[in-house]
């Protein structure tokens, strides 16, 4: 098992000013930890529960195009971007660039939006759920169609039309930038990873729970002629043990996953303290883990 370590507040007790050094010396020691994935929250505003909309948040690509330029072998991606943030075409060029420049570390996670304050307060439409799924599914195969080097025709979808996909220059990673679909709905979320997705990421709610999205998920790829184990399982904890930092409690609450194939665990670091926080317990739990399989 692998570790991942997602970013998702901004907060630092300098300011906004300390934060290019904080997040360098994120990067830097996330790689010295040999955790896999540095993600970031891609939100406008901060969510309620972190703080609420007042409390501080960067722009996801910027900031990952940012630790592209400090780090050199974690890969990088938001965790998860909404659909209706950005234009599909717009989605997929920002996700190359990053691909590119990064030197093909680049993943694309993505679902269906939810945080209705941020698309008000800034005047982003959106649309009611059902359509943000259709949406959803449509910039999926945008973002197939543009990095496929042999389709730079138009694609023509219900809400999004194209004259033509070209992306150039193409992806770095082969045969395109990892797809990620975060959430667990067994109807739409999950089919749609069947159907599209690299990767599923779920939350760590319990391994009873995620043992039984992982068989909607098989039931979905037996229906779409695709084999369930070609799709790289993560899960997201948000448990104490990991801002506790109590090493053997997270070791006890993550092994039950271990048996579920799970191959990333995500963890998010102590506020204001991101780089100490990689190497007190991102690194052992880097270890921790891969003793686990």
């Amino acid at each position: 098992m692998h570790v991942g370590v997602h970013i998702n507040r901004f907060d630092h007790p300098q300011g906004g000013g300390a934060l290019r050094a904080e997040l360098a010396a994120a990067g830097a020691a996330a790689e010295a930890a040999g955790v896999s994935l540095l993600s970031v929250m891609d939100h406008y505003f901060q969510m309620e529960f972190n703080g609420g909309a007042e409390a501080p948040m960067l722009e996801a690509y910027t900031t990952l195009a940012y630790l592209a330029a400090r780090t050199s072998t974690v890969r990088l991606g938001a965790l998860v971007t909404g659909v209706t943030y950005r234009h599909p075409g717009l989605l997929a060029k920002i996700a190359t660039t990053l691909d590119v420049l990064s030197g093909g570390r680049a993943t694309l996670g993505i679902g269906a939006a939810w945080y209705d304050r941020e698309h008000h307060g800034l005047g982003v439409p959106y649309p009611p759920l059902a359509e943000r799924f259709e949406r959803l599914e449509e910039t999926l195969r945008i973002c197939l169609q543009m990095w496929d080097p042999g389709n730079n025709g138009p694609f023509e979808g219900r809400y999004y039309q194209l004259a033509e996909t070209l992306c150039v220059p193409p992806p770095v990673s082969s045969p395109h930038p990892e797809i990620v679909i975060g959430g667990g709905g067994e109807k739409k979320t999950l089919r749609l990873v069947a159907r599209y997705a690299d990767a599923c990421n779920l939350f760590a709610t319990s391994p009873e729970d995620v043992a039984h999205k992982l068989a909607v998920l098989c039931r979905h790829c037996d229906e779409a002629d695709r084999a369930c184990d070609a799709i790289r399982r993560t899960i997201t904890y948000s448990g104490a043990a990991a801002t506790d930092e109590d090493l053997d409690a997270f070791t006890r609450d993550i092994e039950p996953y271990s048996k579920l194939g799970i191959d990333t665990v995500i963890i998010s670091p102590h506020l204001g303290a991101t780089s100490r926080w990689m190497e007190t317990f991102a690194a052992p739990a880097v270890r921790r883990l891969a003793e686990l399989g």
